[in-house]
């Protein structure tokens, strides 16, 4: 079953995380200095915010799946689609490890569809992919540190 992922960027982290603790009615999942995670239930949605030197505002859109074979079958709906598609495999990025698959909307949105495989010890940071749709790849901009 599919997780919907949000990603999004702020500019003071204890501030946004009180905002959605009342906003969702629950504390967050994971929280390090930098990065808090919500995994609700109602709505079905893994919701990250993190303060890491980015733009503010929406960082990336995506999918959690649960198993290896629901994540090459949402990458292979992409491939079929003629969506551009980067692959990630072992990536080390807010406090886990993920394989993960990367596309890009028309106007420039990331999108990542992940398999969460461990956590972390560490923020870490994923590959610099472009985000210009026409480029025939995609998603998390030139500083690289998008993630789930």
């Amino acid at each position: 079953m599919k997780r919907f992922h949000i990603h999004i960027a702020v500019d003071n982290l204890q501030q946004n995380i009180d905002f959605y603790k009342v906003m969702f009615q629950a504390e967050p999942h994971v929280v390090h200095d930098d990065y808090a995670k919500w995994m609700l239930d109602d709505p079905r949605i893994n919701f990250a915010i993190s303060s890491r030197g980015r733009q503010t505002g929406l960082d990336h859109l995506g999918f959690q799946v649960d198993s290896d074979q629901e994540l090459e079958g949402v990458q292979q709906v992409l491939a079929g689609a003629a969506l551009p598609v980067i692959e990630q495999k072992q990536a080390a990025c807010c406090y886990a490890e993920s394989d993960k698959y990367w596309s890009v909307d028309p106007q420039g949105i990331a999108w990542e569809v992940f398999h969460s495989l461990s956590t972390i010890p560490m923020f870490g940071k994923d590959a610099a992919l472009p985000t210009d749709p026409q480029a025939g790849s995609c998603c998390s901009p030139s500083s690289g540190s998008s993630c789930g």
